[in-house]
């Protein structure tokens, strides 16, 4: 009986011996497992498996997956730029991934026989940093593959000739703003998955492209061309003499009233101001004048019988005319009174009759050059016969002519008026010209000349020549 007990005793003893030498080996291993610092069996993180991993290990094999993806920006259906994540500035921040997996384990380590047993999955966030800067200086549509045309609005161009519209030009620039938000939006949903992702591609959409304000269709810039093509081929040479004025397409262009809509009318008025101008600068009917005498003298005048008169109403009348026809046109202005020649303001050219009243002398220039010299006759000082003095016009010669007064009747070869019934004549029935003839036997105001003289004159002169009489 006392044997029985003791070899009870031997067993249970050697059991709780087995049991205690058990636990300390499970406890160890336990300790063991819980202190190796590796991922047990059958564990998975983001669907890694991570057996056997340390919490190093499997941050650089996640950094690496995650931050693998490239982007590709397309355009137009051809790749235009690819970017790395890292070089949109976007990186994984190590010591935050590190502590998450941290986390990871130490939940292993808690549940650590559980752990042992069957395993554990784990899905945690993984830590993105992003660099704005980084980020802005990468997505620019300057670093696209293509080089950045502007658009261009359509425009009213002039060749010279006429109007014509340049078409818009549409180009490929685009608000680098738009651009980034596209990319970044895609970006940050490849950079919050739970998972890696592949290398991807997006289109940059047509509707980025800055487009032009302005078409070839546009209504009002068409209404604009069509009015100016009406006026601008108009280019009207106003001569006076070797002297130009010319109302060109530059002039025309101010004289238009322009409505909202691109249409336009000439202002007339602007035309007649515009006549009433030239009148003022070229008119010389009238207008005081200063004459060199043959001798040096300057003769002045108060007034002018002689000169060019422009006919104002009939100019801008015309003028409007010629406007109208829209074409090129060269010629005189439309004049009330005309004289022989002129050049600019000078309307004498080296083309007038001098006579010198008391020096009974007359002196006849043709272009500058005398042609014709000698003694005349002139009116009687007294009883309204004596000669006017002045500036006229001789506007037209007549061969022969009877010159009639109240009380006399005489016939001439040569006869050149000048002003109310004075002229310029032959005068066959006197035998000498000069010297004081015409203080007692002057004419009836007119200039009696020799005949070979008055031939002489009357061959060469033109009508509307000038003569210039004076004392």
């Amino acid at each position: 009986m006392k044997k029985k007990r003791t070899g009870l005793k031997i067993a249970v003893l050697t059991i709780v011996i087995l049991l205690v030498a058990g636990l300390g080996v499970l406890g160890y291993y336990l300790y063991e497992q819980a202190n190796s610092g590796l991922f047990f069996e059958q564990t998975k993180i983001n669907g890694y498996d991570v057996a056997g991993k340390t919490c190093k290990e499997v941050l650089l094999t996640m950094e690496r997956d995650f931050s693998a993806p490239k982007l590709e920006l397309r355009e137009g259906g051809e790749s235009a730029l690819t970017l790395t994540l890292e070089e949109m500035g976007y990186t994984i921040d190590q010591m935050e991934l590190l502590s998450r997996l941290q986390d990871c384990m130490r939940q292993q380590n808690v549940r650590l026989i559980f752990s042992l047993l069957g395993g554990n999955e784990f899905e945690i966030d993984i830590p993105f940093d992003y660099d704005e800067a980084v980020f802005q200086g990468a997505v620019t549509s300057a670093k696209l593959a293509k080089p950045r045309v502007a658009s261009a609005d359509a425009s009213l161009q002039f060749n010279g000739t006429e109007y014509f519209i340049e078409p818009e030009v549409y180009g490929n620039e685009m608000d680098d703003a738009d651009l980034r938000v596209l990319v970044k939006d895609f970006v940050d949903k490849l950079t919050t998955n739970d998972r890696p992702q592949q290398d991807a591609s997006i289109d940059i959409p047509e509707s980025f492209y800055f487009v032009p304000a302005v078409t070839q269709d546009d209504a009002k810039m068409n209404a604009l061309m069509n009015t100016y093509n009406t006026y601008c081929k108009a280019k009207i040479s106003l001569l006076f003499g070797e002297q130009k004025e010319v109302v060109d397409w530059s002039v025309i262009q101010q004289w238009l009233d322009m409505n909202e809509d691109g249409t336009g009318a000439l202002r007339e008025e602007a035309v007649y101001d515009y006549v009433y101008d030239l009148a003022a600068r070229y008119d010389t009917l009238y207008y005081k004048r200063d004459f060199l005498a043959h001798d040096g003298r300057t003769i002045s005048y108060d007034s002018s019988d002689y000169g060019y008169q422009m006919d104002c109403d009939g100019e801008a009348a015309q003028l409007i005319n010629d406007i109208y026809s829209n074409t090129e046109v060269e010629r005189e202005p439309v004049y009330a009174v005309k004289g022989y020649k002129r050049n600019g303001r000078d309307d004498i050219c080296g083309n007038y009759v001098e006579v010198d009243l008391t020096a009974q002398h007359l002196w006849f220039y043709l272009d500058g050059q005398l042609v014709v010299e000698t003694d005349v006759v002139s009116g009687l000082p007294k009883n309204e016969r004596e000669t006017v003095t002045g500036v006229f016009c001789i506007p037209y010669k007549k061969s022969p002519e009877t010159l009639k007064g109240d009380t006399w009747e005489e016939k001439v070869t040569y006869w050149m008026p000048f002003y109310d019934g004075q002229g310029l004549h032959d005068a066959p029935w006197r035998g000498s010209f000069g010297g004081g003839i015409y203080q007692t036997n002057g004419s009836h105001g007119c200039v009696n000349l020799p005949y070979d003289a008055a031939q002489q004159i009357y061959e060469n002169m033109p009508e509307r020549f000038p003569i210039f009489l004076y004392k």
